[in-house]
Protein backbone atom coordinates (compact mmCIF):
# COMPACT_ATOMS: atom_id res chain seq x y z
CA UNK A 1 0.00 0.00 0.00
CA UNK A 2 2.86 2.40 0.79
CA UNK A 3 4.23 2.07 -2.76
CA UNK A 4 0.87 2.92 -4.29
CA UNK A 5 0.33 5.89 -1.99
CA UNK A 6 3.86 7.16 -2.60
CA UNK A 7 3.38 6.90 -6.39
CA UNK A 8 0.05 8.75 -6.20
CA UNK A 9 1.61 11.44 -4.02
CA UNK A 10 4.43 11.92 -6.50
CA UNK A 11 1.96 12.11 -9.38
CA UNK A 12 -0.68 14.34 -7.81
CA UNK A 13 1.07 15.92 -4.83
CA UNK A 14 -0.53 17.28 -1.72
CA UNK A 15 -3.98 18.70 -2.25
CA UNK A 16 -6.11 21.40 -0.75
CA UNK A 17 -6.67 19.35 2.41
CA UNK A 18 -3.01 19.56 3.35
CA UNK A 19 -2.95 23.30 2.63
CA UNK A 20 -6.18 23.99 4.51
CA UNK A 21 -4.93 22.22 7.61
CA UNK A 22 -1.85 24.46 7.82
CA UNK A 23 -3.19 27.59 6.07
CA UNK A 24 -2.73 29.90 9.09
CA UNK A 25 0.91 28.88 9.37
CA UNK A 26 1.51 29.32 5.65
CA UNK A 27 -0.05 32.75 5.05
CA UNK A 28 -0.30 34.21 8.55
CA UNK A 29 -3.22 35.09 10.82
CA UNK A 30 -4.40 38.20 8.96
CA UNK A 31 -4.58 36.61 5.51
CA UNK A 32 -6.00 33.35 6.87
CA UNK A 33 -9.05 35.20 8.18
CA UNK A 34 -9.77 36.56 4.70
CA UNK A 35 -8.71 33.64 2.48
CA UNK A 36 -8.87 29.89 2.14
CA UNK A 37 -7.38 27.46 -0.38
CA UNK A 38 -10.11 26.17 -2.71
CA UNK A 39 -8.43 23.99 -5.33
CA UNK A 40 -5.04 22.89 -6.65
CA UNK A 41 -5.07 22.17 -10.40
CA UNK A 42 -2.16 20.47 -12.13
CA UNK A 43 -1.83 20.97 -15.89
CA UNK A 44 -1.90 17.87 -18.10
CA UNK A 45 1.38 18.86 -19.69
CA UNK A 46 3.14 18.72 -16.32
CA UNK A 47 4.85 21.56 -14.52
CA UNK A 48 3.66 23.63 -11.63
CA UNK A 49 0.07 23.68 -10.48
CA UNK A 50 -2.37 26.55 -10.10
CA UNK A 51 -3.64 27.30 -6.62
CA UNK A 52 -7.14 28.72 -6.45
CA UNK A 53 -7.73 30.86 -3.36
CA UNK A 54 -11.17 31.94 -2.22
CA UNK A 55 -10.98 35.52 -0.97
CA UNK A 56 -13.40 37.61 1.05
CA UNK A 57 -14.55 40.36 -1.39
CA UNK A 58 -12.67 43.55 -0.53
CA UNK A 59 -9.45 41.72 0.35
CA UNK A 60 -8.89 40.55 -3.25
CA UNK A 61 -6.70 43.55 -4.11
CA UNK A 62 -4.51 42.93 -1.05
CA UNK A 63 -4.14 39.26 -1.96
CA UNK A 64 -3.29 40.13 -5.57
CA UNK A 65 -0.60 42.51 -4.31
CA UNK A 66 0.90 39.80 -2.07
CA UNK A 67 0.52 36.93 -4.54
CA UNK A 68 4.27 36.49 -5.05
CA UNK A 69 4.90 36.16 -1.33
CA UNK A 70 1.96 33.77 -0.94
CA UNK A 71 3.31 31.58 -3.75
CA UNK A 72 6.73 31.45 -2.07
CA UNK A 73 5.19 30.39 1.24
CA UNK A 74 2.99 27.76 -0.38
CA UNK A 75 5.98 26.36 -2.26
CA UNK A 76 7.95 26.16 0.98
CA UNK A 77 5.20 23.92 2.33
CA UNK A 78 4.44 21.84 -0.81
CA UNK A 79 7.92 21.75 -2.29
CA UNK A 80 9.86 23.97 -4.67
CA UNK A 81 8.02 24.63 -7.95
CA UNK A 82 4.82 22.86 -6.88
CA UNK A 83 2.61 25.89 -7.52
CA UNK A 84 3.39 28.36 -10.29
CA UNK A 85 0.21 30.42 -10.49
CA UNK A 86 -2.27 31.88 -8.08
CA UNK A 87 -5.91 32.27 -9.07
CA UNK A 88 -8.08 34.52 -6.91
CA UNK A 89 -11.81 33.86 -6.64
CA UNK A 90 -14.07 36.10 -4.60
CA UNK A 91 -16.54 34.42 -2.29
CA UNK A 92 -17.48 33.77 1.32
CA UNK A 93 -14.63 32.52 3.50
CA UNK A 94 -15.14 30.39 6.62
CA UNK A 95 -12.53 32.33 8.63
CA UNK A 96 -14.22 35.67 7.88
CA UNK A 97 -17.60 34.35 9.03
CA UNK A 98 -16.10 33.05 12.27
CA UNK A 99 -14.37 36.36 13.05
CA UNK A 100 -17.58 38.29 12.30
CA UNK A 101 -19.54 36.04 14.66
CA UNK A 102 -17.34 36.86 17.65
CA UNK A 103 -19.16 38.76 20.37
CA UNK A 104 -18.21 42.38 20.74
CA UNK A 105 -16.27 43.54 23.75
CA UNK A 106 -18.31 44.96 26.59
CA UNK A 107 -18.18 48.67 27.20
CA UNK A 108 -16.72 49.82 30.48
CA UNK A 109 -19.19 50.69 33.20
CA UNK A 110 -19.71 54.42 33.70
CA UNK A 111 -18.07 56.09 36.68
CA UNK A 112 -20.32 57.22 39.51
CA UNK A 113 -21.91 60.68 39.43
CA UNK A 114 -19.89 62.13 42.34
CA UNK A 115 -16.56 61.32 40.70
CA UNK A 116 -17.84 62.64 37.35
CA UNK A 117 -18.85 65.95 39.00
CA UNK A 118 -15.48 66.20 40.73
CA UNK A 119 -13.67 65.62 37.42
CA UNK A 120 -15.73 68.30 35.62
CA UNK A 121 -15.19 70.81 38.45
CA UNK A 122 -11.44 70.28 38.34
CA UNK A 123 -11.40 70.98 34.58
CA UNK A 124 -13.79 73.97 34.54
CA UNK A 125 -10.97 76.48 33.85
CA UNK A 126 -9.57 74.59 30.83
CA UNK A 127 -10.42 75.73 27.27
CA UNK A 128 -13.39 73.86 25.75
CA UNK A 129 -11.59 71.54 23.27
CA UNK A 130 -8.90 70.68 25.77
CA UNK A 131 -11.47 70.22 28.54
CA UNK A 132 -13.39 67.58 26.52
CA UNK A 133 -10.23 65.64 25.79
CA UNK A 134 -9.10 65.80 29.41
CA UNK A 135 -12.56 64.66 30.58
CA UNK A 136 -12.36 61.57 28.33
CA UNK A 137 -8.87 60.86 29.62
CA UNK A 138 -9.97 61.37 33.21
CA UNK A 139 -12.98 59.06 32.82
CA UNK A 140 -10.72 56.35 31.41
CA UNK A 141 -8.28 56.74 34.29
CA UNK A 142 -11.05 56.67 36.87
CA UNK A 143 -12.55 53.48 35.38
CA UNK A 144 -9.21 51.70 35.64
Amino acid sequence: MNKVIKALDEQFGKGVGALAARWREIVGETLARRTEPAKVSKPRSGGGATLEIKVDGPAAALIQHQSGEILERVNLFLGKGSVEKLRIVQGPVKGAAQSAARPRARRNAPIDAAREAELRASLSDAPEGLREALERLGRGALRD
